[in-house]
């Protein structure tokens, strides 16, 4: 099967150009391991290796996995925080992976971030409102006045009080610290959000208040998400497709009803039957998965899978398994689909 839009048909590609927002082909980023005096480099971490993916205009994509399995590193290269080490990514038809200075300053407002700690992520020496403030002032948004009412507006519509603008960050509880990094993303009118685990350090009845808002958002502002989580209930409340990422590479991905009803990859099967759901009568059988993830530093030949899978073949221990289509735009990377 040919690559769907890459120029190069290196090997089949997860994206297609029809209305989407974002492109990413064949991404890699690769952290060198460096010995001795002279800091020599003596191999490699392969933090993420040849991910493919798109997000559609309105649409949240939600990307899971372990711990370490490189879905915050992809998110932050999508974001240019981190240079990739090859790929492309493609933004709004414009191909943003080699941007810098003033040509990459100018991309910066329609890609915002929203971060896992929503205390480390504010400046504990600032008030809200400059913090909220301090992008529409750094872009030359307008005077001071219009800057104050602008942010005021921002933190109505997340939920916080126009007096709060005077108030510092460890005057709030988590859930409005979040709050009030939700409303600095949305300062510039962005058109994409990466949230890097952004319900994970909140208690679980704030997790639901900041999802529902996040989907409020989406609709009010026309926003596509990027939203990584290691948590599948999380994402499955919030995404309209699910990227699974194993090791450093998208081993399925599917609409979200397809992938929780039918998962093809073990790996995927795996996750979901660990994950509670009071709701259906009928629970999947669990999985329990035997050994450690591998190092990223010395992934195992073949499939990545492969040392842990309870289903492993031959062929899994020499040849890797492409990301191909099986219908229904579910594609899986496993020799038991080919």
């Amino acid at each position: 099967m040919k690559d769907p839009v890459a120029a190069k048909p290196q090997k089949p590609s997860a994206v297609s150009n029809d209305g989407n927002l974002l492109e990413v082909h064949h991404l890699k980023k690769y952290f060198p391991v460096t010995a001795g005096l002279l800091r020599r480099e003596v191999g490699q971490v392969k933090a993420v290796d040849d991910v493919s993916f798109t997000v559609k205009y309105g649409e949240t994509l939600g990307i899971v996995g372990e711990s370490g399995c490189g879905k915050s590193t992809t998110g932050r290269m999508v974001m240019r925080v981190l240079e990739p080490t090859s790929g492309q990514i493609i933004f709004n038809g414009q191909d943003i992976t080699r941007l810098q200075g003033r040509a990459l300053r100018s991309i910066r407002p329609k890609l915002q971030m929203v971060f896992q700690d929503p205390y480390a992520s504010l400046n504990p020496k600032m008030p809200v409102g400059e913090i909220v403030g301090e992008p529409l002032l750094v872009n030359g948004f307008g005077t001071r006045r219009q800057i104050h009412e602008r942010v005021v507006d921002l933190l109505e519509r997340v939920g916080l009080r126009a007096d709060d603008t005077r108030r510092y960050p460890h005057e709030f509880s988590g859930g409005q610290r979040q709050r009030i990094g939700i409303a600095r993303a949305l300062a510039l009118n962005p058109q994409l959000i990466v949230a890097d685990e952004a319900v994970s350090a909140l208690d679980v009845s704030i997790q639901s208040q900041i999802l529902n808002l996040l989907a409020d958002l989406r609709r009010e502002f026309n926003l596509s998400y990027i939203f990584v989580s290691h948590n599948l209930a999380v994402v499955r409340h919030i995404s309209d497709r699910v990227g699974v990422m194993y090791l450093g590479q998208l081993v399925e991905l599917a609409p979200k009803r397809e992938l929780y009803i039918r998962p093809l990859h073990p790996y995927t099967e795996a996750l979901l039957s660990a994950s509670p759901e009071p709701k259906r009568t009928g629970r999947r059988e669990r999985i329990i998965l035997q050994g450690d993830v591998p190092s990223p530093s010395n992934p195992p030949k073949g499939c990545p899978f492969n040392t842990r899978c309870p289903k492993v073949m031959d062929i899994c221990k020499v040849e890797r398994p492409e990301l191909l289509d099986r219908g229904e735009e579910h594609w899986v990377a496993c020799h038991l689909q080919t």
